[in-house]
């Protein structure tokens, strides 16, 4: 970490970055900090990161951990079987129901009676933009929401929130720094999911002629996700070196997959996110 020193104050800003299973890095970060008793007046999280986000609001310390290695241990609710058999790569049945209501209740109350703000990130189908929703209330929408953010393109249903038509929310803001600048936190701490100086490959992404046709702008957006990314990522690290804005991000090679099943690399990375943000001064 470039900044070993973060003040916490009232424009504080919690930015957490998706990455499918390189989120467990995020659990660890998140468990460090409810561990320290550390909250933040405003927190986004997008795909994987509004997931994990969910957990830190509720402040069930360990929850997200659990889910992302114990349960895919026991369950293994990633894989092709599920694509093929359920047209998901992702059993969200199981995630986004039987988690949350059965078998590792979510605190709705919690996180209803939490005095901090907490948006997640989605991606219009119609528009191609980014959609930013903080409900607390209704618990069916909190799930609709954090379901769509997660739904990532070609390998996951669209999804819908108040009937619109949704997908992954890293498609147009993987990293809504300005977002949270825009919203009045402009001190923020932001929580990256792979190594410095990782781009995506260049060039607009191939998107099949049979996909979205009912959505141009959407399949613009998937086309422009990699350069978007990119820029995304450029600009953190120069807000960074100029001392804007703090970063936590895994500083160990990254062998953790999007789609990762292997449970003892995961543990390691959680391991690593726990430290680096135990490791941080908050002051």
């Amino acid at each position: 970490m470039a900044n070993t020193t973060y003040i916490l104050d009232a424009r504080s800003g919690l930015i957490l970055e998706g990455g499918g299973m390189r989120g467990i890095f995020t659990c660890g970060v998140l468990d460090a900090l409810m561990d320290r008793g550390v909250r933040f007046p405003y927190t986004v999280g997008v795909s994987a990161g509004a997931c994990n986000g969910l957990s830190y609001m509720s402040r069930q310390r360990g929850r997200a951990k659990y889910s992302n290695i114990d349960l895919l241990e026991k369950y293994r609710y990633i894989g092709f079987k599920h694509l093929i058999l359920k047209g998901n790569i992702m059993d969200f049945d199981l995630l986004f129901n039987k988690f949350p209501n059965e078998i590792i209740p979510y605190d709705y109350a919690a996180y209803a009676e939490s005095d901090e703000r907490f948006e997640m990130v989605t991606t219009s189908c119609r528009t191609g933009q980014a959609c930013y929703y903080d409900e607390k209330r209704d618990p069916k929408r909190i799930i609709d929401i954090v379901k769509a953010s997660s739904s990532l393109p070609f390998v996951s249903p669209i999804s819908y929130v108040d009937g619109e038509p949704m997908l992954d929310g890293g498609i147009a803001d993987s990293i809504p720094l300005l977002r949270a600048r825009a919203e009045g936190f402009d001190n923020n701490l932001v929580v990256l999911t792979r190594n410095r100086g990782y781009r995506k490959s260049a060039g607009n992404v191939f998107v099949p002629p049979l996909f979205y046709c009912r959505y141009p702008r959407l399949r613009e957006a998937i086309k422009r996700r990699n350069a978007l990314y990119n820029e995304q990522i450029s600009y953190v690290e120069e807000q960074e070196e100029a001392g804007l804005l703090t970063v936590i991000r895994p500083e160990h090679p990254i062998e953790v997959d999007r789609m990762e099943r292997d449970t003892r690399k995961l543990l390691r990375l959680y391991d690593e996110g726990y430290a680096l943000a135990s490791a941080l001064n908050i002051i």
